[in-house]
């Protein structure tokens, strides 16, 4: 499936993932969205999506929790 076809949530996310010059955690990723990440707990249900485009083979979910791209 082309990435054109996700819902806009998840290549918003994408376009987030590919903006640092590294491996990213999911709060870094809330930051670069716009959603508060200040209070504990709040980017859960964004992990819950980071971890779903890993399983779909969208992204890389490394050891220490942190996404990348996949190539």
């Amino acid at each position: 499936m082309a990435e054109s076809a996700l819902p806009t949530e998840y290549q918003r996310i994408l376009d987030a993932v590919r903006q640092p010059a590294g491996p990213v955690v999911t709060r870094q990723i809330g930051e670069l969205l716009g959603l508060d990440t200040a209070v504990r707990g709040k980017p859960e249900p964004l992990r819950g999506e980071l971890t779903r485009l890993a399983d779909h083979g969208r992204l890389r979910e490394r050891p220490d929790v942190k996404f990348t791209i996949r190539p």
